[in-house]
């Protein structure tokens, strides 16, 4: 198992901005991330959509103001995104708003990857749980337990 390549799991986000939401916290914390080897970022694409619908792709070398929070994610062309995953994360945004399209690798999976891997495991199933639907859950298990 030595001679292989071991990866995280590659996930994807879409992260959308309206107005003046977007102050620079989420990209400063997706650059600690990686400085952390928690993950790997592959791509970013931050992408804009006008309020009459229509797209724009935001160049992150020449980024200002909103976007420019990105500008240090805008090495990260690793060809993974392709110019229909623009079009496509537009068809799922809101007009007047700007969204930033990153995927990035689990690093800190790596080792578990391996160890599992090498012990003759294989992955048969994963999934995801959308953080929004995880805060929800235990929301409502907390007013559960309080109305007990």
């Amino acid at each position: 198992m030595s001679d292989v390549e071991v990866h995280g799991p590659i996930d994807y986000v879409l992260l959308e901005f309206t107005g003046n939401k977007l102050t620079g916290r989420a990209a400063e914390e997706v650059v600690s991330l990686v400085d952390r080897g928690i993950v790997q970022v592959y791509d970013v694409m931050v992408v804009g959509k006008n309020t009459d619908g229509t797209v724009y792709g935001v160049d992150l070398a020449e980024a200002t103001g909103e976007a420019g929070s990105f500008a240090a994610l805008g090495g990260a062309r690793s060809g993974i995104l392709a110019d229909d995953d623009l079009a496509e994360a537009a068809n799922a945004m809101r007009p007047g708003t700007l969204a930033a399209l990153i995927v990035y690798e689990n690093t800190w999976a790596i080792p578990f990857i391996a160890a599992a891997l090498e012990s003759g495991g294989e992955l048969v199933a994963g999934g995801r749980i959308p953080a929004e639907d995880v805060m929800e859950a235990l929301d409502a298990l907390e007013s559960m337990e309080s109305t007990s």
